[in-house]
């Protein structure tokens, strides 16, 4: 420690065998059921870190299958949130036309018109510090689907607006039909496919989304754990050069926009009723 820098050397002398299905710390499944039992551990006085530990001697595996959940619940709850809002508002401007179709394309434009990463980081600012880390989730997850269904909502306008015009849409309608109806029973099931294949394509953007707000400090914050938020851990260049395992979180991010991205591309594949 003369030059203040960590140094580590390998001891050989004491061996500490690797166990399977051992005991150990007691903790408490989904809050309901309480138990001992883990899948790997060693006798103690040793430890077991797969992956390292954090600054605060956290383990880095526990810690990013955690935060697994956060981020992956954020895309799948601001993907349904950001599906509801593009099917609504793209099923009257196409249907009904007119000053309706002509007011929603107009929010559309000036939502497309802003930056997406400003307009998250401006927006998630305004999120109260005195918050819980609950409502500060739901706050991030309703920010992320207010500012995606524009896009959603656009290519269910550009589909009713062909499918109207259809001998099956003009018999319902001369039948006393409901809109409601005509829409959900005979428009939608045409395309839906296609929209879930979208929607699929949409779920990265929103993992991204919030890893990138809580990464820059302004997303979720402690004692959350998100991938996010162990990223941020290695926005000092200090910290990575000790820990570079701090990097880590990054690999589960990766891998997940792209079994995304290629289920997406797949559902779209497969949807196409014009593939050979």
């Amino acid at each position: 420690m003369d030059k203040l820098i960590r140094e580590y050397s390998e001891d050989r002398t004491e061996k500490y065998p690797v166990q399977f299905f051992c005991e150990g710390d007691d903790y408490e499944l989904w809050g309901m059921f309480s138990g001992n039992t883990h899948l790997m551990c060693v006798d103690a006085p040793g430890s077991l870190y797969l992956l390292g530990t954090d600054r605060l001697g956290h383990d880095m595996l526990s810690r990013i299958i955690y935060g697994a959940r956060i981020s992956l619940t954020i895309g799948l709850i601001g993907i349904i949130l950001s599906f509801v809002l593009g099917l609504t508002f793209g099923g009257l401007a196409g249907f009904y036309g007119g000053w309706i179709d002509s007011s929603v394309q107009r929010v559309t434009e000036i939502i497309r018109s802003f930056p997406e990463l400003p307009l998250w980081m401006a927006l998630s600012a305004l999120l109260p510090l005195n918050w819980s880390p609950l409502w500060i989730f739901f706050g991030i997850t309703l920010i992320l689907a207010m500012l995606d269904w524009t896009g959603l909502a656009r290519a269910v306008r550009s589909k009713i607006l062909a499918l109207r015009e259809e001998d099956y849409t003009t018999a319902a309608i001369l039948m006393g039909a409901k809109p409601s109806r005509i829409i959900t029973r005979h428009m939608l099931p045409s395309f839906f496919s296609h929209l879930v294949a979208s929607a699929s394509l949409s779920i990265p953007a929103m993992i991204l989304g919030e890893t990138a707000l809580s990464f820059l400090g302004l997303g979720l914050r402690p004692p959350i754990t998100s991938w996010g938020v162990l990223l941020n851990e290695a926005q000092n260049i200090n910290n990575v050069a000790v820990y570079p395992w701090l990097m880590l979180p990054v690999v589960p991010v990766i891998l997940v926009i792209l079994a995304f991205n290629f289920m997406g591309d797949g559902l779209r594949d497969a949807a196409d009723p014009y593939r050979n």
